[in-house]
């Protein structure tokens, strides 16, 4: 089975995450969405709130998995054993600093990590900046899958 992770903290999902998750999935047998915990960082959604905009949103894909972790993410891949991590690129910027973790991941382990380029109608979108949005009281509803709804 061709297994990959989508890592990530997903505070909250977006558009172009389920834009990387759709088409990953028709190149892997299985995506397993890790959310990695970190303590240290401040959220602005919980992490139960996190899981459910997630699995919502991928409820009628069975070859969608939505799993947490703590540690490193190479770590969880061997524990799950998936061979890859599935990767979003949206500007050079990503790629830089996607590609240092990736040669790191690849010198601590056996993982190939693969990365996909974001549609370009979805890549300016970033978690960062629908946090803004809704920080702001704006309209961050086209930048979310349906299942993202601040109450």
């Amino acid at each position: 089975m061709k297994r990959a992770i989508f890592p990530g903290s997903f505070d909250p999902l977006t558009l172009g995450h389920t834009d990387i998750i759709n088409r990953g999935i028709t190149l892997f047998d299985e995506v397993i969405i890790a959310i990695g915990i970190n303590a240290e960082k401040n959220y602005m959604f919980t992490l139960e709130e996190r899981m459910h905009f997630i699995t919502e949103a991928f409820k009628d894909e069975p070859k969608v998995k939505v799993m947490t972790y703590k540690g490193l993410t190479v770590d969880f891949c061997k524990e799950v054993d998936a061979h890859f991590i599935l990767r979003g690129l949206r500007n050079p910027g990503d790629f830089e600093f996607e590609k240092a973790i990736a040669h790191t991941n690849r010198k601590l382990s056996e993982i190939e990590t693969v990365f996909l380029l974001t549609s370009s109608g979805k890549s300016y979108i970033s978690s960062s900046i629908v946090r803004d949005v809704i920080r702001n009281n704006g309209d961050y509803t086209s930048l979310v899958p349906d299942t993202v709804r601040v109450s």
